[in-house]
């Protein structure tokens, strides 16, 4: 007696439930890895950001004492001793050499020590001929404090909190003067760094646009691009800068030419580093123009209020040549601004370094390819040639059957090798939008 065997209808669905995790899964692990870069950047930003601007404190900041007196060098001596190496006191013999200094940022504050003697107001004399007093009488001459707020305005502030007890222990109130107001739109002076980032973001998220949706442009292309696209961003931020919100009055077209050579330096250089990087450039441009960038750029706190590191940076970065540069030419009459324009022309010439190398290196990998390709090719040519039979008058029909059963197998495997293909290419554009939308949105 024969028994029917019935279907295993768990086993199905066990099978089933596999089959329909499966797909969630590979979803699921494609969406862990690319939370590894907004992670990533957390973590980084936080480092940066808190590590630069969290506990700012003077290190060795520059000011001086006005004065030639022994009173002066005794002033600097006490003050650069109990400041115990935040502040560096040094003396200066009269006002305008003090100004001067201020005016090429060698100091950030200069105490003017009142003359010896000198007095405000005036004695009149009296109806009943006796000298005697006005009624505000004469008073002790304020000490004066110069600061150029332009150069930074937390540096300013910080040494007016030095300087205010030294004044009230005189006995007379600190007289504050700015030799280098800001524009009169930008009081605190920091819109300058608020306009570092406007062109830093259109800059580096014009590279996830040009390196991810323009991957199949050669790099001539992409680099032609990326100068054209620095240009408009550039033309956006002098706009920004002048007419919209009216941080700078004068000088515009000298800004536009650092905004201009600062944006293509990051579009270059990005546009080189997505060729080796791919999905993970946006993560590289944000450690090199956010995370180090803004940090060391002196827009919020100069250097000399930074730890060693962020001070270091800013002697060669990128955004503190355009701060500084913007700084000088605007407020400083164009002082040190050569210096401050060649980091910004070295870093240009970094990226076309940059895009160069990722063009030999996409040529190289071209070459590989199209080798790997013919010896793929040779190697199929070869396995079908094996097993179609040595042609015969006899079998010439048979022959004829064989070549075309080879040339069907070829045609399948040519369409299955397109569909590998397309999902390639879908996997790709995928990366690319989410490549975009973690530039752009962040």
């Amino acid at each position: 007696m024969s028994t029917v065997r019935r279907p295993d209808h768990r086993s199905e669905q066990h099978g089933g439930h596999r089959s329909a995790r499966s797909p969630h899964s590979a979803g699921l692990r494609h969406v862990l890895t690319h939370l590894i870069t907004p992670l990533l950047m957390c973590i980084g930003m936080g480092l940066a950001y808190l590590g630069a601007f969290a506990n700012p404190a003077p290190h060795q900041l520059p000011v001086a004492v006005v004065g030639s007196g022994h009173s002066a060098q005794l002033l600097a001596q006490s003050i650069n001793d109990k400041a115990g190496g935040d502040l560096e006191v040094r003396t200066v013999g009269d006002r305008s050499a003090a100004v001067d200094r201020l005016k090429h940022q060698d100091i950030f504050g200069a105490y003017v020590i009142p003359a010896k003697g000198a007095t405000t107001g005036s004695a009149k004399g009296s109806a009943g001929g006796a000298g005697a007093e006005g009624a505000a009488g004469p008073s002790k001459a304020a000490p004066e404090l110069l600061v150029a707020t332009a150069g930074s305005d937390t540096s300013a502030s910080v040494v007016q909190k030095v300087f205010t007890p030294i004044a009230a222990h005189q006995g007379a109130p600190l007289k504050v003067t700015d030799v280098a107001p800001t524009a009169e739109d930008d009081p605190t002076g920091q819109g300058i760094f608020f306009l570092l980032v406007a062109i830093s973001i259109g800059s580096y998220a014009s590279v996830a646009v040009i390196g991810g949706a323009g991957a199949v442009l050669p790099v001539r292309w992409r680099a032609a691009l990326a100068i054209g696209t620095s240009f408009v961003v550039g033309l956006i931020g002098t706009a920004f800068a002048g007419p919209v919100f009216h941080l700078v009055d004068h000088g515009l077209r000298g800004l536009w030419a650092m905004a201009w050579l600062y944006s293509a330096g990051i579009l270059l250089i990005g546009t080189g580093l997505h060729t080796f990087l791919k999905r993970w450039t946006t993560l590289g441009v944000m450690t090199l123009f956010v995370m180090l960038n803004f940090t060391s750029s002196g827009g919020i706190f100069r250097p000399e209020m930074q730890s060693g590191f962020f001070a270091a940076l800013h002697s060669f970065w990128n955004g503190a040549g355009f701060v500084e540069g913007t700084r000088s030419h605007v407020y400083f009459g164009n002082y040190g601004l050569s210096g401050h324009v060649w980091t910004l022309v070295w870093w240009l010439v970094a990226g076309l370094l940059m895009v160069g190398v990722a063009a030999l290196a996409e040529k190289r990998r071209r070459t590989a390819e199209a080798a790997a390709a013919a010896n793929a090719a040779a190697v199929a040519a070869a396995a079908v040639a094996a097993t179609v039979p040595e042609p015969t008058a006899k079998r010439g029909s048979r022959t004829v059957r064989s070549a075309r059963t080879a040339g069907g197998a070829g045609t399948d495997a040519r369409e299955g090798a397109a569909d590998v293909n397309g999902a390639a290419e879908a996997d790709a554009a995928m990366d690319v939008e989410m490549e975009m939308e973690e530039a752009v949105g962040v």
